[in-house]
């Protein structure tokens, strides 16, 4: 991505946890502007909003904090794994629901979230919006807005509200918001948004990275579901799907398959590339690497892991390693295909000619496929490390997932026939050979095979946590894991932000 360089910075308050004058921005150039000479032209527009995707990416900015692996870890999908209960301890903490406020991963991820913010806002305060181009370029500044104030109040409730710079005699008497007012700055942005976005086939190939009117409704749609405004879930789910822009891929490999990236079921992805060629000598540990680091994390545990023959699944660290919950969970279904493509187990790995010698950490003999640290998905070229180079994508939100949350918005919404026929759709998704839904699953039982299929189809994608928390079976699932009501439901509330700023701390912590 194109990095924005721009001198005039003003420091963020603490509760974003960095200041927004960070690598690129912060360093002394010639001929370096001041913030009243930029955003002038539309390139200046364009490059403050590829610096808000920058930051919305940054699995990895300085220490491992992966949205994707904050929202699994406290799901009963797998384990934190890895070397021993001391490698990677905040995501070791949050596999435990042993966090606090000090959890260096969910520090950094709310850092993250709110420099996309502040970047957001440099746009949308100092942009005309003259031509189409720049209209497109708010228009996009206002979801990434959005999409962080979602992970915000999903993981930790009503947030600080941030519109402007925030002066520094403001920093102890800017407080949350509640979660109705952040939902409300959600919905005003993306309908805004809405109106302006293009769909995603108007896109060139080298823009499928950014919003689009569908990724922006489905967005609204969630928002909505997760809010309990199901009419309106409805409305926002339904006008995704009538656009025709999307569609099922014909597998679940195929989505997960490097052809599969910004492909017909993508509707908005984190990107990464391999042409840093990173080696053990350049990879930037302390800033942010172009690629995804945390597939080399995710992969089987090295010096004990050796691939089944034919299979392109290389060794890792061991880390998000499946539990044997999430296994059985596809056996009890009969959900064979789905499976092969999600997880593995040592006996498969066996009978298939390749081997697990030795007791790992936190490893029950299973292992996730979705994210597999596979030997196309980096390179080994002109000296390249292949174990610094994945350019895997992270799939933010794919079609599958907008036809189950509308399959739960119509449910919800008093319309049975509706939302089994989503299900269906997702159940009967090409590859999978399963048996469609019958018309006598109704009520309690429909609810139970929403819950099952999200379990299964969306499995290592970071949903299953939130979606236990907001159906309240978090404690029924979870609660064997240390999972305590009252208190799990959301994330602390950074330690630096509370004690020197003041904010309130969540429940519990």
């Amino acid at each position: 991505m194109k990095k924005i360089i721009l001198k005039s910075c003003i420091v963020l308050t603490a509760m974003m946890g960095v200041s927004a004058c960070d690598d690129f921005l912060d360093e002394t150039v010639n001929g370096q502007l001041f913030e009243e000479a930029f955003y002038l032209t539309d390139e200046d527009a364009a490059q403050g909003v590829i610096a808000a995707y920058d930051m919305l990416g940054a699995e990895y900015n300085t220490i491992w904090a992966s949205s994707l692996m904050i929202k699994t870890m406290p799901s009963d999908e797998s384990n934190a794994g890895g070397a021993n209960n001391g490698d990677q301890v905040g995501y070791q903490t949050l596999d435990d629901f042993a966090v606090s406020s000090q959890n260096d991963k969910v520090v950094a991820y709310w850092a993250n979230l709110y420099s996309v913010i502040y970047r957001a806002n440099k746009v949308l305060n100092n942009v005309e919006p003259g031509s189409d181009y720049s209209k497109r370029l708010l228009a996009e500044a206002k979801t990434l807005r959005a999409y962080a104030y979602f992970e915000l109040v999903s993981l930790w409730g009503g947030v600080p509200i941030i519109l402007d710079d925030v002066l520094e005699s403001e920093f102890t008497t800017t407080k949350r918001a509640t979660k109705d007012e952040v939902y409300a700055l959600i919905e005003k942005d993306l309908t805004e948004a809405i109106l302006v976005l293009p769909v995603k086939s108007d896109y060139d190939a080298a823009d499928t990275f950014r919003w689009s009117k569908g990724a922006a409704q489905a967005l609204l749609g969630k928002a909505h579901l997760y809010q309990g405004e199901w009419a309106a879930a409805v409305t926002a789910f339904n006008a995704v799907i009538s656009s025709d822009e999307y569609a099922l891929e014909e597998s679940l490999q195929a989505v997960f398959d490097r052809t599969g990236e910004f492909g017909s079921e993508s509707l908005f992805e984190f990107s990464f590339v391999s042409s840093e060629k990173y080696t053990w000598g350049n990879f930037p540990w302390g800033n942010r690497p172009e690629s995804n680091i945390h597939v080399q994390l995710m992969g089987p545990r090295e010096g004990m892991y050796t691939p089944m023959t034919g299979d392109s699944l290389q060794a890792g660290w061991g880390m998000n390693a499946g539990k044997k919950k999430m296994y059985d969970a596809f056996v009890a279904a009969g959900d064979v295909n789905r499976r092969r493509v999600t997880i593995f187990s040592k006996a498969e790995l066996e009978a298939g000619g390749g081997k697990f010698v030795g007791d790992a950490w936190d490893v029950e003999g299973y292992w996730q496929r979705k994210y597999g640290s596979f030997a196309q998905a980096t390179t080994g070229d002109d000296g390249a490390t292949p174990q610094l180079n994945y350019s895997t994508n992270v799939r933010v939100i794919r079609y599958a997932d907008v036809l189950l949350m509308a399959a739960e918005a119509n449910f919800r919404n008093n319309d049975q026939d509706a939302a089994r026929d989503l299900i269906n759709q997702v159940r009967q998704r090409p590859g999978t050979n399963l048996a469609p839904l019958a018309v006598s699953v109704k009520d309690d039982a429909l609810f139970t095979a929403l819950v099952t299929e999200r379990h299964l189809e969306l499995a290592f994608e970071g949903f299953r946590y939130l979606d236990l928390v907001r159906w309240g079976l978090a404690d029924e699932e979870l609660g064997a894991l240390g999972f305590q009501t009252g208190v799990h439901e959301l994330l602390p509330i950074p330690y630096n932000d509370v004690n020197a700023y003041k904010l309130e701390q969540n429940p519990g912590y």
